[in-house]
């Protein structure tokens, strides 16, 4: 394989020839051979635009020689578009704070925009991954900005996804209305309710979720860029600021603004905690609502088998004509997953020491992660899961009428002490409350009926 020499100050390294990042991106993974996990594809788009920003914003300010910024805005865009991202190779645990992964791009796009010069990988002299595609930056205020933007972007990808349960949960509740079961409180009998309503509250749990998560995001809208190595923008200036972060505004398509307070943004990475923490509720809500359906589609015949999930695949490699409930499992196991990742970045974000925390890479493999996984999840549960789910009308009322529960609500008509000796003589002689109520004349059938359809209301 053919090869070039590149030089830093630590010496020499041979570099692939047909490689766009170089020496201090080949250093890291020499040094960080960890996860074989790389950089999320939002990440790499994110500073991508940043680099793009800045290129504009120096050439603005007379600081950047128009041919090289204008190679550099070029490379960036095609990295902006999706292209070369086999060159990010940096492993996500990796040096602190993310200096791995800003020289990756920083050499990737300078490496491009030397092609595009017609001139050779790694003629530094030209165009300098530091010099050049670093200009007025620090990885300081770089990682942060990129991964705001990021969530940002993974925000928009997960929101109508959400849209779509919230959706096929409430269609679920219309079509479901007029099925009445047994509640359960402690996994034990509870008053009736319709099917519908339960489905109904599904989706409003969801759609608070949605809300959280979208009014987190909207933090992440604040920028640090041009506060550079602390904070306090050496090498970059209040006018860099100012352009940088209006030129992201036009490539992102983002409604974005500059912080009042950069060395806060550099210390402190509590956005990205409050983000994380949305997702986790998001997940806990999600791991409820998919054991709900595990345990109400439990049987066929030895559980509460009162609704069925679409069978999507063969259970069991040894039971026959086994189906379990691969959806709602799958989607427990994620939301078990961005549990755990939240706890990363809670421990990330309180890592942070004096001027910087070292820990955003780990911040941002965790929550991109968390997000991208629950975007994917959530819509094949929808899909198929949820759409698909049906009811079975008779048992759920079969298993209603036979319920204790149904003595609550007789207490505002004969009282609780008479109810509960109405509850203990239906479980021991296998009556029902309203074959006993209607018997010992406390109630007719046809009033008994319309206390049940009055208890559980209608949507």
């Amino acid at each position: 394989m053919a090869e070039r020499v590149e030089r830093d100050f630590l010496g020499e390294k041979t570099i692939p020839s047909d490689a766009l990042y170089g020496i201090q991106t080949l250093r890291a993974t020499e040094n960080f051979p960890i996860s074989g996990l790389t950089a999320h594809r939002s990440l790499i788009w994110a500073i991508a635009a940043v680099k793009m920003a800045g290129a504009r914003t120096n050439m603005a300010l007379g600081r950047l020689d128009r041919p090289i910024g204008e190679a550099i805005v070029q490379a960036a865009g095609e990295v902006f578009e999706g292209m070369w991202e086999d060159q990010f190779v940096v492993d996500v645990f990796q040096a602190g704070a993310g200096t791995s992964f800003n020289m990756n791009a920083n050499e990737v796009i300078a490496n491009r925009a030397l092609e595009l010069l017609d001139d050779a990988r790694g003629n530094y002299r030209r165009v300098h991954p530091n010099d050049h595609v670093n200009m007025a930056q620090s990885t300081n205020d770089v990682f942060p900005t990129s991964l705001r933007l990021a969530g940002i972007a993974m925000t928009r990808e997960l929101l109508p996804v959400l849209v779509a349960l919230e959706e096929a949960l409430s269609d679920k509740s219309k079509q479901f209305n007029d099925v009445i079961k047994s509640g359960r409180t402690h996994l034990q009998d509870a008053p009736p309710i319709r099917l519908g309503d339960v489905f109904h509250a599904y989706a409003t749990a969801v759609g608070k979720a949605r809300v959280r998560i979208q009014q987190a995001a909207g933090h992440l809208e604040e920028l640090g860029i041009g506060g550079t190595a602390i904070g306090t923008g050496v090498n970059a200036g209040p006018e860099y600021r100012r352009l940088v972060v209006e030129h992201l505004g036009e490539i992102t398509g983002f409604v974005l603004h500059e912080s009042p307070d950069l060395i806060e943004m550099t210390q402190n990475m509590a956005d990205f905690t409050h983000l994380s923490a949305c997702l986790r509720e998001l997940s806990l809500t999600l791991i409820r609502i998919a054991n709900d359906l595990r345990l109400m589609s439990s049987g066929p015949n030895t559980g509460l088998g009162e609704i069925d999930l679409p069978p999507v695949q063969p259970g069991s490699s040894i039971m026959p004509g086994k189906v379990n409930p691969v959806m709602a499992e799958m989607l427990d196991m994620v939301c078990f997953q961005v549990v755990g990742n939240d706890t990363a970045v809670a421990m990330a974000v309180q890592a942070g020491q004096l001027e910087l925390n070292v820990m955003m890479p780990l911040i941002a493999h965790n929550l991109l992660s968390s997000m991208e996984i629950l975007k994917n999840a959530v819509s094949v549960f929808a899909e198929r899961c949820v759409k698909g789910i049906t009811a079975h009308d008779e048992h759920c009322r079969n298993i209603a009428e036979k319920s204790m529960g149904l003595a609550a609500l007789l207490n505002p008509y004969i009282g609780y002490e008479a109810a509960a000796e109405a509850a203990k003589e239906a479980v021991k002689t296998g009556a029902t409350i309203r074959e006993i109520v209607v018997k010992k004349g406390l109630m007719t059938a046809q009033e008994f009926e319309k206390l049940v359809e009055e208890s559980t209301g209608r949507h």
